[in-house]
C-alpha cells in the first residue's frame, strides 16, 4: 500500500499544472448540484472574514518542503498542486490545537472560542478518515458499550476509573499501564468492536480517530461534549440525533445507555442520521473539490489572486 502511495504522489508531481485545472473543472460540473452544501462547508472550515494579509504568511508553495509527518505532508501537497507556486500559506501539523496569530492550516482547532485563524483542512487522513462497512445488524449485536485505546490524557484516565468495572462496558487500555495494570487488554480489532451496540469514542489530544468510523457502522456512538473538530466539523453534530451525549464525569452513562437499550427504535434513528451524515464524506470525488476550494478561499482571502490560466515555469523544480 505505502508503495501505492509513493507512486501516486510521483504522478502528482509530473503532472504539469493544466491537468489539475482542467480536473478541477470537471469536478465542479460534476457537483453543481451540490454548489450550497460545497460552499457551507468551504465557509465553515475557513470561517475567517478578514481580508488582506499576505504579508504574515512565512510559507509560498514553490518552499513547500517535507520536514517530517509525512502523511501530513502529501495530504497538503496533493492540493498545492492546483494552484501557482508562488502563493503564499501557513500551516501546522501534529496534534496541536492552538490558535496562531494569522489564518492558519492545522489539523483540528477548539469548537468553542474565537477559532477563526484555525482553518480546517483534511490532513492525517489515512488515520482519520477511515470508514466501514458493518454487516452486523443493530439488533444483533451485544447490548454492551465498549473502548480500546491509550490512556494517557486525564480525562481518559477518569473514564477507566469510572467505567472499568462497569458491567454494561468492556473497557481497556491498549498502552502499558504500571499503575493500573488490570486495565491492560488484548488488541481488539474493529470488526470485533462492531460486535458491540455502543462504541465509546474519547477525544485524546485533540479529537476521537475512531469517531469517524465509528458514525458510519450500525453502532451508536457514545461520547462527552466534543471539545474539538477537525475537517469532519464535529461541532455540527447534535447530541441525541448522531450521537449520545454524555456528562463528563459519566454520572448519567446507566440512565442513556438503559434508554436506548429500551428503545432500539431511537438508537436506529441516531445511527441513520450519523449515515446520512457521513456520506458525503465517503465521496472522495467531493472530497477533493472541497479540499480545492478551501485553498482557493485561503488565498482568495488573503489578497492573493488565485489565475488559474497562469502557469508557473519549471512546474516539478
Amino acid at each position: 500500500m505505502k508503495i501505492l502511495f509513493y507512486v501516486k504522489h510521483l504522478l502528482l508531481l509530473l503532472s504539469p499544472r493544466c491537468v489539475f485545472s482542467y480536473k478541477k473543472h470537471q469536478l465542479e460540473k460534476v457537483y453543481l448540484s451540490k454548489d450550497k452544501y460545497i460552499a457551507k462547508r468551504v465557509e465553515y472550515c475557513a470561517a475567517y472574514t478578514e481580508k488582506n494579509w499576505i504579508e504574515s504568511l512565512p510559507t509560498n508553495i514553490k518552499g513547500y518542503k517535507r520536514k517530517g509527518f509525512t502523511s501530513y505532508y502529501f495530504d497538503l501537497k496533493e492540493f498545492l498542486y492546483y494552484f501557482p507556486k508562488h502563493l503564499r500559506f501557513n500551516y501546522y501539523f501534529g496534534d496541536e490545537t492552538h490558535i496562531e496569530p494569522v489564518p492558519t492550516l492545522f489539523k483540528a482547532r477548539p469548537i468553542e472560542g474565537d477559532n477563526r485563524n484555525s482553518v480546517l483542512f483534511k490532513l492525517d487522513k489515512r488515520r482519520h478518515f477511515r470508514f466501514v462497512k458493518d454487516k452486523l445488524k443493530y439488533s444483533d449485536k451485544k447490548n454492551m458499550a465498549v473502548f480500546r485505546g491509550a490512556v494517557t490524557q486525564p480525562h481518559r484516565f477518569r473514564f477507566m476509573q469510572e467505567m472499568f468495572e462497569h458491567p454494561l462496558v468492556d473497557a481497556g487500555q491498549s498502552n502499558s499501564s504500571y499503575k493500573n495494570p488490570e486495565w491492560q487488554k488484548p488488541f481488539m480489532s474493529v470488526d470485533e468492536q462492531l460486535q458491540y451496540k455502543f462504541l465509546i469514542c474519547l477525544e485524546g489530544n485533540d479529537v476521537a480517530s475512531n469517531l469517524k468510523w465509528a458514525m458510519s457502522s450500525n453502532s451508536v456512538v457514545i461520547t462527552p461534549k466534543m471539545k474539538y473538530e477537525t475537517w469532519f466539523m464535529e461541532g455540527t453534530l447534535k447530541a441525541g440525533v448522531h450521537y449520545i451525549e454524555v456528562k463528563g464525569d459519566w454520572s448519567d452513562f446507566d440512565e442513556k445507555i438503559q434508554y436506548y437499550l429500551d428503545h432500539p427504535e431511537e438508537a436506529e434513528k441516531i445511527i441513520k442520521n450519523a449515515h446520512d451524515y457521513v456520506a458525503p464524506f465517503k465521496d472522495e470525488k467531493l472530497e477533493q473539490l472541497i479540499c480545492i476550494k478551501t485553498l482557493e478561499r485561503y488565498f482568495e482571502l488573503s489578497g492573493q489572486y488565485v489565475n488559474e490560466n497562469q502557469h508557473d515555469n519549471n512546474q516539478n523544480s
